[in-house]
């Protein structure tokens, strides 16, 4: 039985295109693997004004959220909607491709959850040596 196109190891395909330098996932590897991307991304379960994307994501400063909001616009993950509001206000949403990331992110997240002290552990353990 085959396997579905989504299912294929890239890697066994074709190792040495998977890593080349002009490679067209490196960009996109880059965009999604930032720290605020994905936690934009986890904050967009629905519609969602600039201000409250940074009170949700605490530390994240208005330059870099507004940086990672028109990149992630830029490759077609998020929209951006101008309301008709007096002051003139903004949000934001997944696109469709957005979306699609979502599932595959959670269970990234669910990783980095589960497996956070044994990392942090393996860190202190590295930090502590000679």
């Amino acid at each position: 039985m085959p396997t579905p196109a989504h299912h294929v190891d890239p890697f066994a395909a074709d190792p040495e295109f998977v890593f080349a330098p002009d490679c067209p996932s490196r960009p996109v590897l880059d965009q999604i693997a930032d720290k605020w991307s994905m936690m934009v991304m986890a904050v967009l379960v629905r519609p969602t004004r600039f201000n409250e994307i940074k009170r949700r994501l605490d530390g994240v400063t208005q330059r870099v959220l507004t940086q990672t909001l028109r990149r992630l616009e830029r490759n077609g993950m998020v929209r951006r909607t101008v309301l008709p509001t007096s002051p003139v206000g903004v949000e934001y949403s997944l696109t469709p491709l957005g979306e699609s990331l979502r599932e595959p992110f959670l269970n990234l997240y669910a990783w980095t959850v589960e497996h956070s002290a044994q990392i942090r552990a393996s860190q202190v353990e590295f930090d502590a040596r000679p």
